[in-house]
């Protein structure tokens, strides 16, 4: 099996060097480039184009969010993942890094193995969102919500329902547990809701699911 490629985007040269070590380790993931702003990453992506980009988002000299976004509408780099580093005061960053497309998010002082198993639940196909991290970005669109029901509109009561346990952060597992349906049950019922929403993965689901008010503040 090849190993997981990636390539990391952060302005601060020692944690550069410290992902580059945490991640060297692994024989099953390679870090192939690094850059020190999001115009230097998204050339480096361009040219590598790896599985995975660790994002971060507040860089002197080029935006991480812009360079998500044109990561993840560049119809050449299809396939490419970003997972968006981050600290828990960037509330509104990791809202519009969602709203981007990204499909994960790590905090800078996440632990080796975590964020060795982070970087190969992205390349697996998962999106990212702790509960933690769901928290913060639930917290962040009540603040500013965009209530639209129409988004809805086409979805059956069953799928409604799935949609609001996904918006509250649970797992598969979880779903299944609370709609008495199997894992594989739930699984299947998410894959259609992010073909019917147009949502690139589990995380924008969490935004579909409160911008259309289907979950609010404080409910779990």
């Amino acid at each position: 099996m090849n190993p997981v490629r990636v390539v990391l985007v952060d302005d601060q040269h020692l944690v550069r060097t410290g992902l580059r070590a945490l991640l060297d380790r692994a024989p099953d993931i390679e870090v192939v480039g690094e850059a020190g702003d999001g115009g230097g990453g998204l050339a480096v992506v361009r040219e590598q184009r790896p599985d995975i980009v660790l994002m971060d988002v507040r860089m002197p000299g080029g935006d991480g969010l812009a360079a998500t976004r044109r990561i993840l509408t560049d119809p050449t780099l299809t396939g490419v993942q970003v997972v968006v580093l981050t600290t828990f005061d960037d509330d509104e960053y990791l809202f519009e890094a969602i709203r981007a497309g990204a499909a994960g998010f790590l905090l800078k002082d996440t632990p080796p193995d975590a964020l060795r198993d982070a970087v190969r639940t992205v390349a697996g196909g998962d999106a990212l969102l702790s509960p933690a991290v769901t928290r913060r970005v639930l917290a962040a669109a009540a603040r500013s919500p965009v209530v639209d029901p129409t988004r809805l509109t086409g979805l059956t009561a069953r799928e409604r329902d799935v949609l609001a346990q996904v918006g509250a952060g649970r797992s598969n597992v979880e779903i299944g547990q609370e709609l008495f349906l199997s894992p594989d049950t739930a699984r299947t019922y998410v894959s259609r809701l992010l073909q019917k929403l147009h949502a690139r993965d589990r995380a924008q689901l969490v935004v579909i699911a409160y911008e259309s008010g289907l979950v609010r503040p404080g409910e779990r």
